[in-house]
C-alpha cells in the first residue's frame, strides 16, 4: 500500500517522543527534521515538505504546545491536520446535479487506465449510489478501447454508447448527450483519448468536448507510481483544460506516496477518488481524514465499516451471531464467516483499518490467506452431513476429504482444531455474557 514506508518512519518518530514529560524546542525541531527527511523520500516535492514542516512548527509555538502535559500528543495533532490540509480537506466532494443529468469527463495520457476507470466510475455510482449511468466511447483512435469500454459495459451491466471509429469524438459526444436526457440517465461518464504526450490536437478535442457537453466534473487520472510526473503531467493537462479534480491510480501499490501529498498543493486540485485495486470495485471516494489517519497509523474504521456495510449480508450475520451464541455453531457456519470475511478484501487491507493492530510481516499476512483459502477448500469438500455434523469425521472420513481438496490430513486436523477452539470460545462468550463481562483474549477469526 502507498505510504507504507511513510507511515513506519512517522510512526518510528513519534514513538521516540511519546514517552517525554516536556518537549523543547531544541528536540521539536530534531523531530521536525526527521519529519522532513522522511517526506522526502517519500518522494514529496521539497517546496511542499518545506511550508509543510514550517506550518507544524508555527502551530505547534503558537498553540504553546511545548508547555502543555502531554506536547508530543499535541504535535502529532498538529501534523494530522496539517496532513488533513495538504490533501485537499475543502474540496474532495464532487460537484454533482441532484435532479438532473450530470456528466464526467476522464482525461489523461494513453495507458494511464481511463477506460478501466471509466468502468470502476460506473459501478460505484450504479451499485452505491443507485444512478443510472451511461458510459460514452469517445476513443476513436484506439479499436481495442471502444471494445474495452463495451465489455465493462456488459460485465457491470451498464449501457455503453459509440459510433465506431469513423466518427468524431464530438459528435459523438453530441449524441451521446441527447440520448442521456431524452432517456432519463443520472450520469453520463466520457472516456476520452490519450496521447504518449500532451499535444495540441489532444487538448484541441477535450476543450471541444466540454464545450458541447458542459461536464461538471472533468477528473484527470495519474498514477500514483508516477511520483513527481504525476504532478507535472497534471499541471500540464490544468494549463489546456479545466480540470476540476484529480482520479489517484495505483494507491494500492507500492508507490512512496509523494505524487498524493504533493499533487492538490501544487496544482490546487483535490484528490476526488482513490484506486485501490484491479478490481471493478476497488475504486473509493477519496477522504482526506481518513488518508491522514492511515499515513499516522491510526486505521481507517470508518471505510472498514462501509465495506462491511457494502458487503456483508446483516441477515446473515446476526443469523450466525445468534446460533453462536445459543451454542449451535458448526462447521457450516465457520465457512460462511469466512466468506463473509473474504468480501471486506485482502487481510492486509481489512488489518491496515483497524487502529492499533501490530505490525504483521507481509510473509505473515501471505501464510494467513493461505491458511483461510486452505480452510474453504477443506470445508467445501465436506458433505453437508459432516458440515453439520463434525464429531462423525474420522480417520476415514479425513482420507476421503485429503483426496477431494488435495490438503493434508494435517491441514485438515487445523480445521477441525479451530472449529472446536472457536465453539469453546462461544461457551465462554455466552458465559461472561451472562455476568455482564467479555472473555479475555477473545478473538477467532
Amino acid at each position: 500500500m502507498a505510504f507504507e514506508n511513510l507511515t513506519d518512519k512517522l510512526s518510528n518518530i513519534f514513538k521516540k517522543f511519546r514517552n517525554e514529560t516536556h518537549l523543547t524546542e531544541s528536540n521539536m525541531d530534531e523531530m521536525l527534521k526527521q519529519v522532513r527527511i522522511a517526506l522526502l523520500e517519500a518522494d514529496v516535492n521539497f517546496k511542499v515538505v518545506k511550508e509543510f514542516v514550517n506550518g507544524i512548527k508555527e502551530k505547534a509555538i503558537g498553540q504553546e504546545v511545548l508547555k502543555k502535559l502531554n506536547p508530543s500528543q499535541q504535535v502529532v495533532k498538529i501534523v494530522h491536520e496539517e496532513l488533513v490540509n495538504l490533501l485537499g480537506s475543502d474540496n474532495c466532494n464532487l460537484k454533482l446535479k441532484n435532479n438532473a443529468l450530470s456528466a464526467i469527463m476522464l482525461v489523461g495520457l494513453q495507458g494511464s487506465g481511463k477506460t478501466t476507470t471509466a468502468g470502476k466510475l460506473a459501478y460505484l455510482f450504479k451499485n452505491k449510489q443507485k444512478k443510472k449511468v451511461l458510459l460514452v466511447a469517445l476513443d476513436v483512435y484506439r479499436p481495442a478501447a471502444i471494445d474495452q469500454l463495451k465489455q465493462i459495459g456488459k460485465q457491470i451491466d451498464v449501457e455503453v454508447f459509440e459510433m465506431g471509429t469513423n466518427n468524431k469524438p464530438t459528435d459523438i459526444a453530441s449524441k451521446a448527450l441527447e440520448k442521456a436526457r431524452s432517456e432519463l440517465f443520472d450520469i453520463m461518464i466520457l472516456d476520452t483519448a490519450g496521447r504518449l504526450q500532451i499535444d495540441e490536437p489532444l487538448m484541441k478535442e477535450l476543450n471541444d468536448i466540454s464545450n458541447i457537453v458542459h461536464p461538471d466534473e472533468t477528473l484527470l487520472l495519474v498514477d500514483a507510481m508516477a511520483g513527481q510526473d504525476a504532478v507535472n503531467v497534471a499541471n500540464s493537462f490544468h494549463q489546456q483544460v479545466a480540470l476540476t479534480g484529480i482520479i489517484m491510480s495505483k494507491l494500492d501499490g507500492d508507490a512512496r506516496g509523494g505524487a498524493a501529498l504533493s499533487i492538490r498543493h501544487l496544482t490546487g486540485l483535490a484528490i476526488k477518488f482513490a484506486g485501490v485495486g484491479e478490481k471493478i470495485s476497488d475504486l473509493e471516494l477519496f477522504h482526506p481524514e481518513r488518508m491522514a489517519d492511515r499515513i499516522l497509523g491510526m486505521g481507517d474504521v470508518m471505510t472498514l465499516v462501509e465495506k462491511a456495510q457494502e458487503n456483508l449480508d446483516e441477515k446473515e450475520m446476526k443469523k450466525s451471531f445468534n446460533k453462536m451464541m445459543e451454542g449451535d455453531f458448526d462447521l457450516n457456519d465457520m465457512l460462511k464467516q469466512l466468506k463473509q470475511v473474504n468480501k471486506l478484501g485482502s487481510l492486509s487491507s481489512i488489518l491496515k483499518m483497524i487502529p492499533g493492530m501490530p505490525k504483521i510481516s507481509k510473509e505473515q499476512q501471505d501464510l494467513a490467506e493461505k491458511e483461510m483459502r486452505n480452510f474453504e477448500i477443506i470445508l467445501n469438500s465436506m458433505t453437508p452431513y459432516e458440515k453439520k455434523h463434525p464429531e462423525v469425521i474420522k480417520f476415514s472420513q479425513k482420507q476421503r476429504i485429503s483426496k477431494g481438496c488435495g490438503k493434508s490430513i494435517q491441514d485438515i486436523n487445523k480445521v477441525l482444531k479451530k472449529y472446536e477452539t472457536s465453539k469453546e470460545m462461544m461457551k465462554q462468550m455466552r458465559q461472561y455474557k451472562n455476568k455482564g463481562r467479555i472473555p479475555p483474549g477473545f478473538g477467532g477469526f
